[in-house]
């Protein structure tokens, strides 16, 4: 029986390690969460699309009528706390929902006058995301240490950081692919034990196992982990449309997964059974419930009466006719919105100073600068010459750095070994970012990484628990002590980083020189 003492230490590891660097994610997110106290880059859309929607069920327009608002400028006024400054008719959109149903949550909580409550449900988000990136790393590496380390590293990262302290809808779109990937993993699990217990019945005196139905594997059409991975992508599409690069790329994974596994079970057709059998039923499981999913993000416009496009054929647009003419008109409208959002996606190419083309992102070449402002000596509490309020949403550039290397080690790692831990780790940075660079002059910034940037977390992970002889191909024994001297060293790195870039994540006042030791790279500013 172990002592007292060292079941205390025991229960320290398994859960006052993990809940202590959510702890410290939390606060690192919510210290002095609402300074800047006024609308930064496009908060000015989302909180107002929040606050709007949150009271009208729907995104409306806002008031420059001087009788309706303090200052003609909405955004003046919503910064000096009267967000009364809007009106009944519905302003376009080009995202869903979901996420500004998110920020509103936090703004019903702390009101639409806090800059906290502004920010507080993406702040939560962004410490859910830490936790469930331990989870997710635990079972992925069956090692309570490695996950430890990749929450870790999401914790201090300075592009987690800082989406998790503005209401975007990046960080949303991030936490509930972590949930998607996490369904998918599991599905794993139940996946090869389904398998294991077919084999397990399966006639051993079968003339004809591998041309006989029976042979063929199960048809497995309940597969509750899917349902959960088709629900949480089908919500990301409800933030914004790229969730579907994850809805359509994992269903692409699952079907391969399927078609190993049965082959691994030795189905000699594995192939030709997981694409016309098994496939179809994987659709079913994932498709389904995430449109029931994206349309009941809609709910708020369903109800209304006057969400933007809400009355379109009613103002005169024209009803489908022939083999969809019973279509409801709620969704007709709605088609007629999708099609306006579409335009607009694949159409945006606006000028602006921080924007960057994905195939220029794993190079962290222009981080976007969210918020600036300067003052001189005596100005807003300035002690120095001159002083900077700097949110950066710049990554830790030692971690990203070597977690892109990483990335593309795993990828030689792969071809040589075929570790289907690091097929799921490249999936989540391959539907996370290789779609982007199919629209290479659309406006983009380098902050839509948020998305994948887990799964890069991961591969840097990985590689730490090569060196450690945790996972994949073990180390030389003589070598081992110099790696974990090695790995020690980084992390330390990696956390000294952080704090030195931890000022200019969160707008804290600095010396004007003190911001200018961080422009490592003159693409920066």
């Amino acid at each position: 029986m172990p002592s007292l003492s060292a079941t205390a230490r025991l229960r320290l590891w398994r859960w006052g390690a993990p809940l202590g660097i959510t702890l410290i994610a939390l606060i690192l997110r919510l210290q002095n969460l609402g300074t800047p106290s006024t609308l930064m880059f496009d908060e000015t859309f989302y909180v107002k699309d929040a606050w709007t929607l949150g009271n009208l069920g729907y995104e409306s327009k806002w008031t420059d009528d001087d009788s309706k608002t303090v200052d003609p400028d909405p955004d003046i006024a919503f910064n000096a706390g009267h967000p009364w400054g809007f009106y009944p008719e519905p302003s376009y959109v080009a995202h869903p929902p979901l996420g500004k149903w998110l920020i509103a949550a936090g703004m019903a909580l702390f009101g639409p006058s806090n800059t906290f409550g502004w920010r507080f449900s993406v702040a939560i988000a962004g410490t859910v995301a830490v936790l469930l990136l331990f989870l997710l790393a635990k079972k992925l590496f069956a090692s309570h240490l490695l996950g430890l380390i990749a929450a870790a590293f999401l914790a201090i990262d300075g592009h987690a950081i800082v989406l998790s302290r503005i209401s975007l809808l990046d960080n949303f779109l991030m936490l509930f692919g972590l949930l998607g990937v996490g369904a998918i993993l599991l599905d794993r699990t139940w996946l090869d034990r389904r398998l294991s217990a077919w084999m397990t019945r399966r006639p051993a005196h079968s003339a004809a196992p591998d041309t006989e139905p029976s042979g063929w594997g199960p048809a497995l059409l309940w597969r509750p982990w899917l349902l959960a991975a088709g629900l949480s992508f089908g919500l990301m599409c409800g933030i914004k449309w790229s969730g579907i690069y994850f809805l359509v790329g994992f269903i692409a994974y699952l079907i391969v997964v399927d078609i190993l596994a049965r082959r691994r079970a030795g189905i000699r057709f594995a192939v030709v059974v997981g694409l016309v059998r098994q496939a179809p039923l994987i659709v079913l499981s994932t498709v389904p419930i995430a449109v029931a999913a994206y349309l009941a993000t809609f709910t708020g416009w369903f109800i209304s009466t006057d969400g933007y496009d809400r009355n379109w054929i009613g103002k005169g647009g024209e009803r489908w006719t022939g083999p969809l003419a019973w279509v409801p008109d709620a969704v007709q409208n709605l088609w007629h919105w999708h099609a306006d959002i579409y335009r607009f996606h694949t159409t945006l190419s606006v000028p602006h100073p921080y924007a960057t083309p994905a195939i220029l992102w794993p190079l962290l070449a222009r981080p976007t600068q969210i918020y600036y402002r300067g003052s001189a000596a005596g100005e807003n509490g300035c002690q120095f010459n001159y002083c900077s309020e700097v949110v950066w949403s710049i990554a830790n550039p030692i971690l990203w750095w070597s977690s892109v290397a990483a990335a593309l080690f795993l990828i030689y790692l792969f071809i040589r070994h075929r570790d289907w831990r690091i097929g799921l780790v490249l999936a989540g940075i391959g539907v996370g970012y290789l779609p982007w660079l199919a629209y290479p002059t659309r406006t983009m910034f380098q902050f839509y990484a948020i998305v994948f940037e887990p799964y890069l977390l991961l591969a840097t992970v990985y590689v730490i628990g090569m060196l450690l002889g945790i996972v994949g191909p073990q180390p030389p024994p003589e070598r081992r002590a110099l790696y974990r001297r090695i790995v020690l060293v980084f992390l330390l790195v990696v956390v000294a980083v952080s704090a030195f870039f931890y000022p200019l994540w969160t707008g804290m006042q600095v010396p004007f020189w003190f911001w200018q030791l961080h422009v490592w790279s003159m693409t920066w500013v």
